[in-house]
């Protein structure tokens, strides 16, 4: 399986690729971001754009992918609703279409959140443009994945770009056990995400909207 992956140097994205490169069934991973992915393996190349909405169409490392894993994404904390849209929505529907094109039948699957609102009527703003984003990816292919994580935790050493998250992650990692034990339905880890996103890319679900219960499910067998 050849893979593409978006926002390979954030917390996610970094789980998503740590288990792309064990995986002995993923052949390549391509990082396309605004910078390289600062990592080193034979399975690994770097795609450095200036502007993730204008992907080279005529770019030979875009086509014949299999899957996208698609993890960017930012805090909707100090901005509005047009500025959110303008970096959640229209930078990942870009993408999706020219990808789509190029590889019709690849499998697209969107790091999303948990409290995503479907309608696009609630009063969380966020949550009304993931909403969105969502439901334009599901119009566009059959093929489309949408995972809503609740809690994240990250393994292995890696980390969040942003200071106060390192400093939440560094109380709740040791809960870990307590919480997967008491709330099974909220909390997974960088590990469980990434296998799961291999996993649904091979296996192609029927159903096409995943929360974390399903997220984990999918990413078994994990030994911790």
């Amino acid at each position: 399986m050849r893979v593409i992956l978006f926002g390979a140097t954030g917390m996610i994205g970094q789980g998503v690729l740590r288990e792309c490169l064990l995986d002995s069934g993923v052949e390549s991973v391509l990082s396309v971001g605004r910078s390289s992915s600062g990592q080193r393996n034979d399975k690994l190349a770097d795609l450095v754009v200036a502007d993730v909405t204008q992907l080279p169409v005529n770019a030979p490392q875009l086509i014949g992918i299999d899957a996208c894993f698609f993890c960017l994404g930012v805090s909707a904390v100090g901005m509005n609703e047009e500025q959110y849209s303008r970096v959640t929505y229209d930078l990942t529907i870009a993408a999706a279409r020219t990808l789509l094109q190029l590889n019709p039948e690849l499998a697209f699957i969107y790091v999303s959140g948990q409290g995503t609102d479907s309608t696009e009527r609630g009063r969380v703003m966020w949550a009304r443009v993931k909403g969105r984003t969502e439901n334009a990816l599901l119009a566009l292919s059959r093929n489309t994945y949408m995972f809503r994580p609740g809690v994240i935790i990250p393994m292995h050493g890696i980390r969040s770009r942003t200071p106060l998250y390192n400093a939440f992650y560094a109380v709740a990692r040791p809960l870990y056990p307590l919480l997967k034990r008491f709330v099974p339905q909220s909390v997974t880890t960088t590990e469980r995400l990434g296998r799961a996103m291999i996993s649904a890319a091979r296996s192609r679900p029927c159903r096409r909207i995943h929360e974390t219960p399903e997220i984990n499910a999918l990413a078994l067998p994990v030994i911790e």
